[in-house]
């Protein structure tokens, strides 16, 4: 098959020795690794090349979250002795779309013309749905076309949506409700912009929006945002948000919502307490989870099992339950980044192309899943937090150093002094456990202590290092002096 087509139209039953449903951020590396092995490989996507990260994830919102910060660091310019000319800023959200839009664009385009100029590989743009065990329909998108297609292998990497919001009347409202997706496409910056759901998502759309010019209402369900987190590291970043204009609910129950003139809607929360708040706004964005874009694909007909949520079961290889079928990225559950899901691209293309004659098989168990929550200051972390290195280790002396970060030369001299570093270790093996760092560089920080985490290196080790001074990384000669 020659390089450089997409297929719009195949033979009524074909056979492919692979197919991978969805182009993401290890579908479309998998398909490219295989076909470049020699194995003629289809590679199906329903909407557009490059999953939900190059599309409605990581390229837009921290392009649009580079726009943010730019504003941000304007409306303090005279703090670091710098006079705007305008008494104001003002953001232009058609320029900010654009911008978003061209990136992901670039990003897009790179990715398909990198598929189809892979020999042995075949871009099919259409839905797929499993008919039997290895067996897909495949309903082409321009022609509508039906095609029965076989494999010998199939990987799936379909990803996750935005979940639906849960709140009462939320159907009758047109034009105000929106999720992470929608979002980006406002052509101005909404008056009032309630925020329902605490997470990673919604605390980076948050002050998004809120640097942008919008009145921002964070409304969480849960006790402390970033559920996943320590709460000293969740009341700061808490804290962080409220420092910066935007109204947070904690333990708030979304009753219901409803049209009260045109343009605004209301908003009706309740407390443990008993108490109730309505919230008058022009916009309410669902950003409470994400759900497996697993509804429509036949597993049942290939014998491949979802939990409960809809989430493809698989095996520490990412084997699922049907034999030669596999889940790599989001639709399989766990940890939902993108190097996650190209950590699995690297696991099957070692297990099943360059090392499959190896007796070792490489697997997702026991991973170090390192991250990073794109607000300002950024969340960086990795390994344990506090909370669960002392119920996963009961035995074990649990150490733990806190810094803030007005305490780091770097971030003193840049003005960046919120936020902390907190390590996690064994006081007796002076292991790392865990790190996580709010402040300046966060992620960047966070990636030093994880490679000397891989490395197996202690936390002395770090201690006596020689960091070039003035960095950020210097700190961690300083953090271990606060061990308790």
């Amino acid at each position: 098959m020659k390089a450089g087509k997409i297929l719009t139209g195949l033979d009524m039953s074909t056979h492919y020795p692979v197919i991978i449903i969805g182009s993401g951020q290890a579908g479309g590396p998998l398909a490219q690794a295989f076909a470049k092995a020699g194995t003629r490989t289809a590679l199906i996507e329903s909407t557009h090349v490059g999953g939900t990260c190059v599309n409605e994830g990581c390229t837009p919102t921290k392009t649009m979250v580079a726009s943010a910060r730019v504003a941000y660091l304007a409306s303090r310019a005279e703090s670091y002795g710098v006079r705007l000319k305008r008494s104001s800023v003002t953001v232009n959200m058609e320029t900010v779309r654009r911008r978003k839009r061209e990136m992901v664009d670039s990003f897009r385009s790179g990715g398909e013309s990198r598929i189809t100029g892979t020999e042995n590989l075949d871009l099919l743009m259409g839905k797929a749905r499993f008919v039997e065990e290895k067996k897909i329909e495949l309903v082409m998108n321009e022609t509508k076309e039906v095609r029965i297609l076989s494999a010998g292998q199939v990987f799936i990497n379909t990803g996750c949506s935005p979940a639906k919001l849960a709140v009462q009347n939320v159907d009758q409202i047109t034009g105000h409700v929106l999720n992470s997706t929608t979002i980006m496409e406002l052509e101005e910056v909404p008056k009032h912009l309630i925020v329902v759901g605490g997470g990673y998502v919604g605390v980076e759309f948050a002050q998004m929006f809120r640097r942008f010019g919008a009145r921002v209402s964070l409304v969480q369900r849960g006790r402390q945002l970033l559920a996943n987190e320590d709460p000293d590291v969740a009341e700061a970043v808490k804290d962080i948000l409220v420092e910066g204009g935007i109204d947070v609910y904690l333990e708030a129950k979304t009753n219901f919502v409803h049209n009260v003139t045109l343009g605004q809607i209301v908003l009706q929360l309740s407390f443990p307490d008993g108490s109730v708040k309505s919230l008058l706004a022009s916009h309410l964005l669902g950003a409470a989870g994400r759900v497996p874009n697993t509804p429509d694909l036949g597993l049942a007909s290939a014998g491949v099992e979802v939990d409960h949520r809809g989430f493809v079961k698989v095996d520490d290889h990412l084997q699922t339950t049907a034999p030669d079928v596999y889940a790599l990225g989001d639709v399989k559950g766990g940890p939902q980044f993108t190097h996650i899901s190209y950590d699995d691209f690297r696991l099957i293309r070692q297990n099943l192309i360059t090392d499959v004659n190896s007796n070792q098989l490489r697997s997702i168990k026991d991973r170090l899943v390192p991250y990073t929550v794109f607000i300002d200051p950024p969340l960086g972390r990795v390994g344990l937090t506090e909370k669960e290195a002392r119920a996963k280790y009961p035995d074990r002396k649990i150490k733990v150093a806190k810094m803030p970060m007005a305490y780091v030369a770097r971030a003193l001299e840049t003005d960046e002094t919120k936020g902390f570093m907190k390590a996690i270790v064994d006081g007796d093996t002076k292991e790392i456990l865990g790190f996580a760092c709010l402040g300046g560089e966060g992620g960047e920080i966070m990636s030093m202590v994880q490679l000397a985490m891989m490395g197996g290196l202690t936390y002395d080790k770090l201690e006596s290092a020689i960091f070039a001074h003035p960095c950020w990384s210097e700190s961690l000669n300083n953090l271990w002096g606060f061990l308790e």
